[in-house]
């Protein structure tokens, strides 16, 4: 389907970039093409990993989850971390059913096996190295969970308007879009003061467009009207995307310092969620559930007033 298709709305626009990200908390992948489904893009944070107490653990515990590679195959997904070898998941084999807490939600989950939870203790608690300081404290055994499909994760209706809209183990909301030229203004920013450029990697999107004319301006559409193969995708922008300190690990060392996190603050402190820092846009899904999103395809938007 062409742009076209789409309704004259506001802002032309395209996606330029898709990133899957498997396992919560671990690096991403950018992917040519991806299947929209209620819940985001297809085994978007499907799986998580979670201590002792099937609580999930991040990159805020643990930095060096940045260095655990994902990467989704026609029939598994593939781990991969300096100094291990690959860990091959089958992504329709799981084993005995658990419960796991992401933020204040528990939810029903899979245990992945005592294989892929060595592998993950190896990894980020035995081989942690001494200088970054010792292993917080009850994140000395860590297991993989996957998300239960059939159980329903619900958003926040405070933000989704009383929409009934569902997600895996995303932070909250099916999708997380930014634009690149909210990427080129930190940069800016950022180069001015003297410290070096940052990717988009940081910021974990999910769907990337360019095409916007000032920065930030995805803070005020409504809803992103995608042309795709199977018709318009429709996705709504929901609520700015307040940001830990995560954006500032460096995803190729796992080495952390606050520069991005600093700069973000000088300018991003949104009154909109009580004066956090945000960056990006959580998103739910209208319409489009099993349809094909592709680098390239045409968005159209309108401004919210």
């Amino acid at each position: 389907m062409n742009a076209a298709a789409l309704p004259s709305l506001d802002v032309r626009a395209q996606i330029t970039e898709l990133r899957l990200h498997p396992v919560k908390s671990c690096a991403g992948e950018v992917v040519r093409d991806a299947v929209l489904t209620e819940t985001g893009l297809d085994l978007d944070r499907a799986w998580m990993v979670v201590d002792s107490q099937g609580d999930f653990v991040s990159q805020r515990e643990l930095p060096r989850m940045a260095l655990i590679s994902t990467r989704l195959r026609q029939s598994d997904v593939v781990l991969r971390a300096p100094g291990m070898l690959a860990l091959h998941l089958a992504t329709e084999t799981v084993e005995a059913k658990t419960r796991a807490r992401v933020w204040d939600d528990v939810v029903d989950a899979y245990d992945m096996g005592d294989l892929a939870a060595q592998w993950l203790t190896d990894f980020l608690v035995t081989h942690h190295p001494k200088e970054l300081g010792p292993v917080p404290s009850g994140l000395q055994r860590l297991r993989l969970v996957r998300f239960d499909p059939d159980f329903q994760r619900l958003s926040n209706q405070k933000w989704t308007g009383g929409i009934s809209a569902t997600t895996q183990f995303s932070d909250g909301y099916a999708l997380l879009v930014v634009s690149t030229a909210s990427l080129a203004e930190l940069n800016r920013r950022l180069q001015a003061a003297g410290h070096a450029a940052v990717g988009m990697d940081r910021f974990r999107p999910n769907i990337v467009i360019d095409g916007l004319d000032n920065a930030h301006d995805e803070d005020r559409l409504d809803e992103l009207h995608i042309a795709t193969p199977q018709g318009v995708a429709r996705l709504k922008l929901v609520k700015p995307c307040p940001r830990c300190p995560i954006p500032n690990v460096n995803p190729a060392t796992a080495t952390t310092s606050p520069e991005v996190g600093d700069m973000l603050a000088t300018y991003r402190a949104n009154p909109v969620v009580d004066g956090a820092v945000t960056f990006g846009m959580n998103a739910i899904v209208m319409s489009g559930a099993d349809h094909v999103l592709s680098v390239g395809q045409p968005v159209a938007a309108s401004y919210r007033f």
